[in-house]
């Protein structure tokens, strides 16, 4: 399988996904956000950082991206998509994803290891979790606050398409603590938190059989993996 991480400018945590990407069995593929060409991969990664600055809004230009173009159709025709943090923004401005993101509500960036309950193990990024599941999920942002329409909010929670929760502390404001969320297909998936920093012993977060070892975030890469070959 190839899955493909696109590389914008301001990008920080694309060679992070890709060694995830490695982690999990896959093929890697960087990408680059001026192409038309997605070189034929069978998933994507729009992963975390800080493109074009976060001028104007989040991902706001990043979305407008000439890749990007490729990134809808190749969504809407069923291919896994997975936004992490910055990816996240991007994937509700370019409306793959309802809601948006806006500045933490307590006004500071955060960086903690934070802990999720899966909600929805139904889509291809988390079908390797079990149902309510809480796993610990590096976390960093200073725009991470999820906000949607009551309208919008009802229908995610109605449909079941809030994939992840904050647990014990919701450390943005989000609304129903909501960590992520996926469109009606399933296929793509966008959250805050970074899996791709908890794949590999020794550079996770912390667990109680030892330091820096936590790997939860490997499931997200298998996982799509698994869509892949049931397809």
């Amino acid at each position: 399988m190839r899955i493909g991480v696109i590389t914008f400018p301001g990008s920080l945590d694309d060679r992070d996904a890709r060694r995830a990407v490695r982690a999990a069995g896959a093929e890697d593929v960087a990408l680059w956000h001026g192409d038309h060409d997605l070189a034929g991969v069978d998933a994507l990664v729009l992963p975390g950082g800080f493109s074009y600055g976060d001028y104007l809004r989040c991902g706001a230009i990043a979305s407008l991206s000439p890749i990007m173009s490729e990134v809808v159709d190749a969504a809407n025709n069923g291919m896994p998509v997975l936004g992490i943090c910055n990816g996240f923004q991007m994937l509700t401005e370019a409306g793959l994803l309802p809601g948006g993101l806006i500045r933490n509500d307590h006004g500071a960036f955060i960086r903690r290891d934070q802990r999720l309950r899966v909600e929805n193990t139904g889509t291809a990024w988390t079908n390797g979790f079990e149902a309510e599941q809480e796993i610990v999920i590096p976390l960093k942002n200073g725009e991470g606050e999820y906000v949607a329409s009551a309208e919008t909010i009802e229908r995610l929670e109605g449909e079941g398409r809030v994939v992840f929760r904050y647990v014990a502390v919701n450390p943005n404001g989000s609304i129903n603590d909501i960590a992520g969320v996926t469109n009606e297909r399933g296929n793509v998936v966008g959250l805050m938190p970074h899996p791709e920093h908890a794949t590999e012993p020794g550079f996770g977060p912390d667990t109680t059989a030892a330091m820096r070892s936590g790997v939860d975030g490997l499931t997200f890469f298998t996982s799509a993996i698994a869509a892949l070959q049931a397809a």
